[in-house]
């Protein structure tokens, strides 16, 4: 039984988080800075070498009326590309609002405006996959 890997894809970064092995708690790992699909996969690729991951959670921007949208669709496009590229499982989560709950999280917490960029997706990540922990652990 490996950790599940929480990934909030934008068109500039990717924020990443990572369970513990008992799937209870998402914490922060690092942001990826996008390049190209080729190395944006190669990083991936390198964390799941480092870590037993047993399953990715991508987040999935829909829009306010539950539809899908531009920035959805690249996320649906990235997690595919994710399932056709290794041998782990992906699933997608709502993210709605996940950006804003963590810009106002880290406003509360006295984060510089300059300071945010560097762990804003960090953060949309880690509640991306602790959503999919609550809810799993609350199945059990």
């Amino acid at each position: 039984m490996g950790r599940y890997l929480g990934l909030d894809v934008g068109d500039n970064t990717i924020g990443v988080a990572i369970s513990d092995e008992l799937k209870w708690m998402a914490q922060p790992v690092k942001t990826i800075k996008r390049i190209g699909k080729k190395k944006d996969y190669a990083a991936i690729a390198a964390l799941l070498q480092a870590q037993d991951i047993e399953k990715i959670i991508v987040g999935l921007p829909k829009n306010m009326d539950n539809s899908i949208g531009p920035q959805a669709k690249k996320a649906l496009e990235f997690g595919e590309g994710l399932k056709k590229r290794f041998d782990v499982a992906v699933e997608f989560s709502d993210e709605r609002l996940t950006t804003s709950r963590s810009t106002q999280i880290l406003i509360e917490s006295g984060v510089r405006r300059e300071n945010r960029k560097q762990v804003i997706d960090q953060l949309a990540a880690v509640q991306i996959l602790q959503t999919v922990l609550d809810l799993e652990r609350s199945k059990a």
